[in-house]
């Protein structure tokens, strides 16, 4: 079946409105054998007449008035699609959004995102999801509008990534532990127990592994499969957690937090997003937001 040419609707929209074919086609500045030819087209697309003669005018068919309401919303929407986006008004929206985070991020800096979308956007609802790996598929899928993350290579290509903020490892341990305080070695700090954050168990998946020296290891007490599940053993326990400085900085109130007695790397905490959403005005406000929440004070 023959695809039919969607140009058609406006000049069928404009003809049925002037009812000549010359007017229609002053409107649409075609020459009157132009627009002569248009009308046989819609004629053949249409197997009727539409419009037919009476007297020096012409009048439409049956079937032409049965479309004209039709044609004319059609032809509306499609200007309306093909319009750059109105004015966002926040107040009037009624959405919901899903987030993917990091264990830590939505207790650090969810509570600031909240109160700023309720003030300005009180329609709009957040919902966090952890992040139990590093699949992307969510993003292309819609399940998921937004996601932190530490960009890697093997991140889709086709998603979007915008930096929010720069992050370094930091030791922490319970205020009364007996290392609070002191100024640790590399060699005192490899000798304590820790607890490591490793999504499968394993000591060499730790999360904060690949941001310590080559070759570089501790005695792992015990591991768990998030930041705050990690911070809340050792406020109770005389293990070390090490763990993202800004990622849980509320998370370690009460806490004694001291720099990583060896040499670290630092690394770059984005927002990552499907590029379907790049234009989306709701979504444009939302990562203004996000950046805004997560920029140093």
């Amino acid at each position: 079946m023959q695809t039919p040419d969607l140009n058609l609707l406006v000049a069928l929209d404009v003809l049925l409105e002037e009812g000549s074919v010359a007017r229609a086609a002053r409107r649409l500045r075609l020459s009157p054998s132009a627009m002569s030819r248009t009308l046989s087209r819609l004629r053949d697309a249409t197997g009727d007449p539409l419009l037919v003669r009476a007297g020096r005018g012409l009048v439409p068919t049956p079937r032409a008035q049965e479309l004209r309401e039709r044609v004319g919303a059609l032809v509306q929407d499609s200007q309306a699609l093909l319009r750059p986006a109105e004015a966002l008004d926040l107040s009037t929206i009624t959405r919901t959004f899903t987030l993917r985070t990091a264990d830590g991020f939505v207790e650090n800096f969810g509570p600031r995102l909240l109160a700023r979308v309720s003030a300005e956007a009180p329609g709009l609802r957040l919902n966090f999801l952890q992040k139990p790996d590093k699949d992307s598929a969510p993003l292309r899928n819609g399940r998921i509008v937004l996601e932190t993350a530490v960009v890697e290579p093997m991140m889709g290509p086709e998603l979007r990534a915008q930096a929010l903020f720069r992050d370094r490892l930091i030791g922490v341990v319970r205020a009364a532990h007996p290392l609070a305080g002191k100024a640790l070695t590399a060699r005192s700090y490899a000798a304590a127990l820790h607890i490591v954050v490793s999504r499968t168990g394993l000591d060499e998946d730790a999360v904060e592994r690949p941001f310590l020296p080559d070759g570089y290891s501790r005695r792992v007490g015990s591991s768990v499969g998030g930041f705050a599940t990690a911070l809340a053993i050792a406020r109770n326990s005389d293990l070390i957690a090490t763990v993202p400085e800004l990622h849980t900085a509320a998370l370690r109130d009460g806490m004694f937090s001291f720099p990583v007695p060896v040499t670290t790397t630092g690394f770059t905490v984005s927002m990552v997003w499907h590029p379907r959403l790049d234009a989306d005005p709701t979504h444009r406000w939302l990562r203004a937001c996000l950046r805004a929440v997560c920029s140093p004070e």
